[in-house]
């Protein structure tokens, strides 16, 4: 390959530097483009609540997201005991993995184009889940969703929240954000 091939760059990072940030701009009247919002981060978190009789769960939750990511999940482990919970401190929990750059917008394009539509009695995500400082929060009931997971494979089925982290100040400009990338984020009155 010479050194001047071209470089992979994701379908919806693409969009967002030539429509999204215009229609923001427009929008909000933002006057410096360094205050239009964009996407940081996405943190995919996995609990395996049953670990706690079999290790082994956490680390199939981890490979479930490593697969569904295209990055390495890390075990999540418990900082201290809690004997109701029968939970001993560094114990496997579940897992997680942080997404950003290339990977969380092709990322972001399989929720919006491929999981989201596969959810069973879909009919859109809540408006109300922006966390006060521009984040938005969302959870599924099962990781089979996604395509890369082969149904026969699994040995459980898991949920797991999404937390996209924007750059927004507000609730209102991460939800126009959000429904710039096609998040159906449904209206509520």
């Amino acid at each position: 390959m010479s050194a001047k091939a071209k470089t992979y760059t994701p379908r919806l990072h693409t969009e967002y530097e030539a429509k999204i940030k215009k229609a923001m701009q427009e929008k909000f009247g933002y006057t410096n483009v360094h205050q239009i919002p964009k996407l940081q981060k996405i943190v995919l978190n996995c609990g395996a609540g049953e670990s706690t009789a079999d290790s082994r769960k956490a680390q199939s939750a981890a490979d479930d997201l490593t697969l569904i990511s295209g990055q390495k999940a890390v075990v999540t482990r418990a900082k201290k005991s809690i004997a109701t919970f029968k939970v001993r401190e560094d114990m496997p929990l579940g897992a997680k993995v942080t997404l950003r750059g290339k990977r969380m917008y092709d990322f972001m394009d399989r929720l919006v184009n491929i999981a989201l539509p596969r959810v069973r009695d879909f009919r859109g995500l809540k408006k109300n889940s922006c966390d006060g400082r521009g984040n938005y929060a969302l959870g599924l009931k099962e990781h089979i969703v996604f395509p890369e997971i082969n149904y026969d494979k699994v040995d459980s089925i898991r949920g797991m929240d999404i937390v996209i982290c924007t750059s927004a100040a507000t609730d209102d400009e991460a939800r126009a954000l959000l429904k710039e990338f096609k998040l159906p984020i449904k209206d509520e009155k």
